[in-house]
């Protein structure tokens, strides 16, 4: 079943089509990657889908609610996890999740236990987040937008300059919550990408050139290897 349907949908900025007729389908339960070059459309798709911008025209469809309609009721069952870490300096790692908490109305300390198993947290959960390394905190931010039991969870970016050990670790997180929840992620690693996502959607200059699973590209663009099938598909999009 799709939980996400996007038909048409373009997005201009004055003279700049940032989405040009993007139209492609996320399954409920999916691990769905968006991938494209720095300006290709990512996050301003992102962006329309969690209702923080408007698209020029188009339809969007999630979990059977219209975007133009009923987007109070999509904000009850989304939440995005940004680029810029989103935590609250000052407070220690159990205080930004109980905090976040209160702000869903959902401070169940099982919940709270729950996620902080999930995110391996129990050996900083006193710390401030101030003093965190760069992978603890995108793993709090993570498990801040997880407080509010989302269907749909947003990935921007998730790894985006932690080490390789901390982009590992997180990896093995972000498949323990796809069994549970439909994710969609953005990144600019190959890797990582081909690691983590069942199907993938590669967009260049506000146009989806491709959507499919990772060997699916590989064969269509007659590529050894998955980013040999990117950079193909990009250049021939640009000749």
């Amino acid at each position: 079943m799709n939980i996400i349907t996007i038909e048409n949908v373009c997005k201009n900025y004055k003279t700049k089509k940032a989405l040009d007729n993007v139209s492609l389908t996320i399954k409920e339960g999916e691990l769905f990657g968006l991938l494209g070059v720095n300006g290709a459309g990512k996050t301003t798709l992102i962006k329309i889908l969690c209702g923080l911008t408007n698209k020029t025209s188009g339809t969007i469809m999630i979990n059977n609610f219209s975007l133009d309609k009923e987007i109070d009721k999509i904000k009850e069952i989304i939440d995005i996890s940004p680029q810029e870490t989103s935590v609250a300096n000052n407070l220690t790692v159990k205080e930004n999740l109980e905090f976040f908490a209160n702000i869903y109305n959902n401070n169940n300390a099982s919940t709270i236990n729950e996620i902080i198993d999930i995110f391996n947290l129990n050996e900083v959960i006193n710390q401030k987040a101030k003093t965190l390394s760069g992978g603890y905190k995108r793993r709090l931010s993570i498990a801040i937008a997880l407080i509010s039991k989302p269907k749909i969870l947003f990935l921007d970016e998730p790894t985006l300059g932690l080490d390789v050990f901390a982009r590992r670790e997180l990896w093995n997180i972000i498949r323990k919550l796809q069994k549970d929840i439909t994710i969609i992620l953005t990144s600019h690693y190959l890797e990582e990408i081909e690691n983590l996502c069942d199907r993938v959607a590669i967009l260049s200059n506000g146009k989806l050139l491709k959507t499919g699973t990772i060997e699916e590209l590989k064969r269509i663009t007659n590529a050894q290897n998955f980013e040999d099938a990117f950079i193909k598909l990009v250049e021939a999009k640009n000749e």
